[in-house]
């Protein structure tokens, strides 16, 4: 077993084709341009309904300020991620029918697609607790709950609408709870949902710990030994990792790091997570200025992982 591009593990029984779990924005329909509301703050610069599309949406779906989103006010949509929901609703569960002139399809694709989103979160999440968890029972219990989690995802629209999306995501966070458990073998500094904003944690040991959905916002971790640590949910908006060890951290994503700061001696924990463009080259601690904490609220289109 391995990982793979975009942290899905190809070899995932039950998994339709080959999913990618990252975004193809192409192969999608803007839907987080439109579904989802916006909050202005300092993740976006300004406020719009659900089922509005942004202004800067153009009429072949793509952003009009796309490469230069940050210097626009719109930071939060640079650390965004569908996890391949879009284009799963887009051409599969709407085969290809876009919500453009169809107001009855745009209200049911707006309605699910959030739901899909949280769903194909989890099984990014599932795809590493397989990789990750001890062969035997508990990564054969990773491997069906994916396989499970991917069917809901597969639903038809009228099921998706009215699925209960929190004893799903209860019964995945109860199986990364173990999983962690058993790969960190007793964890280290037991931190869930510690409120360590703007901390300062620089060079601190924290390997192996339990960092699980900890607000970590502004947070100094300059050269932290963050090895094996659960970062599950963790809040690391403007989060300094200059320097920082994240080898092996467990449940990182893609939108956490883009929404943290860090430079070219931070160490990623896999191949599938990639260096954010914002990150500077140079010595530790040199990162980009922080923007005001707190930037993302709820109901903006950013929404912390977790499970």
């Amino acid at each position: 077993m391995s990982t793979a591009d975009g942290g899905t593990w190809l070899g995932m029984p039950g998994r339709p084709g080959n999913r990618q779990l990252r975004a193809d924005c192409a192969s999608c329909f803007a839907l987080c341009c439109v579904a989802l509301p916006l909050t202005a703050s300092a993740d976006f610069a300004l406020d719009k309904p659900p089922g509005q599309p942004c202004v800067h949406l153009r009429g072949d779906d793509r952003c009009g300020i796309h490469a230069r989103l940050r210097q626009e006010g719109f930071r939060g949509c640079t650390v965004y991620d569908c996890f391949g929901a879009g284009q799963r609703v887009s051409q599969e569960t709407f085969g290809g029918r876009s919500w453009r002139g169809d107001p009855d399809t745009a209200r049911v694709m707006f309605a699910i697609f959030p739901v899909v989103r949280h769903l194909h979160e989890k099984l990014h999440h599932l795809a590493e607790a397989a990789d990750r968890a001890p062969t035997g029972p508990l990564r054969a219990e990773a491997v069906e709950l994916f396989g499970l989690i991917d069917a809901l995802a597969g639903s038809e629209p009228e099921a998706l609408a009215v699925l209960d999306v929190d004893t799903h995501r209860a019964v995945v966070g109860e199986l990364l709870t173990r999983v962690s458990a058993a790969v960190r073998a007793g964890g280290g500094r037991p931190l869930r949902r510690a409120d360590l904003v703007g901390a300062r944690l620089r060079g601190a040991d924290l390997r192996q710990a339990d960092l699980r959905g900890a607000h970590l916002i502004a947070a100094d971790l300059v050269g932290a030994d963050l090895r094996g640590a659960d970062l599950l949910g963790a809040d690391l908006r403007d989060a300094d990792l200059a320097g920082a060890d994240l080898t092996g951290a467990l449940f990182l994503t893609q939108p956490q790091l883009d929404a943290a700061r860090g430079d070219d001696a931070t160490r990623l924990p896999s191949s599938s997570l990639v260096r954010p463009g914002h990150w500077v080259t140079g010595p530790a601690g040199a990162g980009e200025t922080p923007g005001r904490a707190g930037g993302a609220r709820r109901g903006s289109r950013r929404s912390r992982p977790g499970a």
